[in-house]
């Protein structure tokens, strides 16, 4: 059941497979989390453009923790789908696992949710399809992206708030437990 106005999760939903070489690994042999960043944000944009069928740009980037490390010669794998739409937005979570060839050990490394913003003519913002709910886990997905939608604009406006109000010499007692040295 796909509309010209809207698609179901099923749809755009993307997955990325890449074997990790030497030249994506720092100096203690891990994977660079810019090389894993950059992965996410290509396949965050092939899911919302498929979904929006227009250029998509990347908004923000929430909840990049790097549970696990990537080892040179694992393949990693980047599974993403739209959790949300809203007028001209998109919300993509991702979830990346690296699996050890040899052994076949699958590793979950991160979950990352990207907000992607569809373009038109001119560069414009452009609305995207509605998403077709096809089950109960798009629709918690959905419901949650809500939620994260929402703590983000409190923490924006306390965080803002809390920034205009701050008087430094008031604080200051707060570093006494922390590792610096005031120097003024």
């Amino acid at each position: 059941m796909t509309t010209a106005a809207y698609h179901p999760v099923s749809y755009s939903r993307t997955t990325l497979t890449e074997l990790m070489i030497p030249s994506y690994a720092n100096f203690g042999g891990k994977i660079h989390g810019g090389i894993l960043l950059s992965l996410m944000d290509k396949v965050a944009y092939a899911c919302a453009a498929k979904h929006a069928g227009n250029y998509c740009v990347t908004v923000s980037v929430d909840g990049v923790h790097f549970l696990q490390p990537v080892e040179v010669g694992e393949l990693v794998s980047l599974k993403a789908s739209v959790n949300y739409v809203g007028n001209t937005s998109l919300m993509v979570g991702i979830r990346v696992f690296a699996e050890n060839v040899k052994t076949r050990q699958v590793k979950h490394t991160n979950t990352s949710y990207f907000t992607m913003v569809a373009k038109g003519e001119g560069e414009q913002p452009t609305q995207v399809p509605g998403l077709i709910l096809e089950n109960r886990e798009d629709a918690r997905r959905f419901l949650e992206a809500i939620k994260r939608r929402e703590l983000a604009r409190r923490y924006q406006t306390e965080f803002s708030t809390t920034k205009s109000i701050l008087q430094v010499e008031e604080e200051l007692h707060l570093l006494r437990t922390e590792r610096c040295h005031i120097a003024f």
